[in-house]
C-alpha cells in the first residue's frame, strides 16, 4: 500500500518499469502433443479415478517420466479438468498433534472403532482397526456386530503376534472409548508389554491416524452408500478394501509408496531408483 501512495503522490508519475522483452520459449517446455498425452493418459480408464499425486508415482515405478506432478496439474487446469470430485470435502492441511514418535515399524500403533451402516436404520456394524503409524499400514483388522473389550483384546494379541513384535517395546495409541478404557484390554495390553495412551478428553482429533483411514475408507468409490446387508458382506468388503489399501494405495504421507512397502522396508529403493 505504501508503495502505491507513494507512485500515485509523486510528482511525476514513472513508466511501469517492467521489461516489455519477448522472450524464448524453454527448450523443455513441452510441445501441444506432448500435453495432449498427459490429457489423455489423465483420462484413460486405468487413471481416470486417480489425481496426479498418484498417477506420476505410479509411472515412475514403470520407468516412465511425462512430465512432473506440478506440470500434471498445471495442464489438467488449463484443459478445465482441475476440480474437485467425490463425496468428500476439499482437503485442509492438518497437523496431526501426536505424543508418541515412531522411527521404525512396530513401535507405535493406533487403533480406533468405527460404525458401518447397516440398510436398517439405526443397525451398525463396527470395524475394529489397528494401524502402524510409521509406515500407515493396517496391521490389524475385524468386524463385529457389537463393540467390546474383549473382541478388542483378541485381535490386538492376533495383530501382536502376526506381526512378530511380542514383548518389543510398543504403543498403543486411542481415544477415550469404553472398549480402548475396559479392564480386559488394559490386562491384554499388560500380558503383551504394550504401554497404552490416550488422547485428551473431549478432544476429537488426538488420533488423527485412524480417523484419517477411516475417511479414505468411507470415502473410495466403492463404498456402499445404501449400506452393508449383513456381517458377512461388511467383512468381504473390508477385507477387499484392506487388501488394495496395504498393497496398491501410494499413501502422500509416506512418499507416495504403499503401507506394505514401507512396513516391509522397501521404500527407500523405490524411492531411489524413482531419483535416477
Amino acid at each position: 500500500m505504501r508503495t502505491l501512495q507513494r507512485w500515485t503522490q509523486a510528482p511525476e508519475l514513472k513508466a511501469d518499469a517492467r521489461t516489455t522483452t519477448l522472450r524464448p520459449k524453454p527448450r523443455n517446455a513441452l510441445s501441444e502433443i506432448e500435453r495432449q498425452a498427459i490429457v489423455t493418459l489423465c483420462n484413460s480408464p486405468i487413471y481416470a479415478h486417480l489425481p496426479p499425486s498418484q498417477i506420476v508415482p505410479r509411472l515412475a515405478d514403470e520407468a516412465r517420466y511425462l512430465a512432473s506432478e506440478a506440470t500434471f496439474y498445471r495442464i489438467l487446469r488449463a484443459a478445465g479438468q482441475q476440480h474437485h470430485r467425490g463425496r468428500s470435502r476439499r482437503p485442509r492441511r492438518i497437523v496431526m498433534p501426536t505424543t508418541h514418535a515412531a522411527q521404525k515399524p512396530n513401535q507405535v500403533w493406533s487403533w480406533d472403532i468405527t460404525y458401518l451402516p447397516s440398510p436398517i436404520r439405526g443397525k451398525y456394524f463396527y470395524l475394529y482397526l489397528i494401524e502402524d503409524i510409521y509406515s500407515r499400514k493396517a496391521v490389524g483388522w475385524e468386524v463385529y456386530d457389537e463393540e467390546s473389550g474383549e473382541k478388542a483384546a483378541a485381535l490386538l494379541q492376533r495383530s501382536v503376534i502376526n506381526e512378530k513384535c511380542l514383548r518389543e517395546p510398543l504403543v498403543l495409541h486411542s481415544d477415550n472409548g469404553a472398549p480402548m478404557k475396559s479392564v480386559t484390554l488394559l490386562s491384554k495390553m499388560y500380558e503383551l508389554g504394550i504401554t497404552p495412551s490416550r488422547g485428551r478428553p473431549r478432544v476429537s482429533n488426538d488420533n488423527p491416524y485412524s480417523e484419517s483411514l477411516f475417511r479414505t475408507l468411507k470415502y473410495c468409490p466403492q463404498w456402499p452408500l445404501e449400506g452393508f446387508a449383513s456381517l458377512d458382506a461388511a467383512r468381504t468388503w473390508v477385507r477387499d478394501f484392506m487388501r488394495w489399501y496395504n498393497s496398491e494405495h501410494r499413501h502422500s504421507r509416506i512418499r507416495f509408496v504403499t503401507p506394505s512397502e514401507r512396513h516391509g522396508g522397501k521404500d527407500h529403493q523405490i524411492l531411489a531408483l524413482r531419483h535416477e
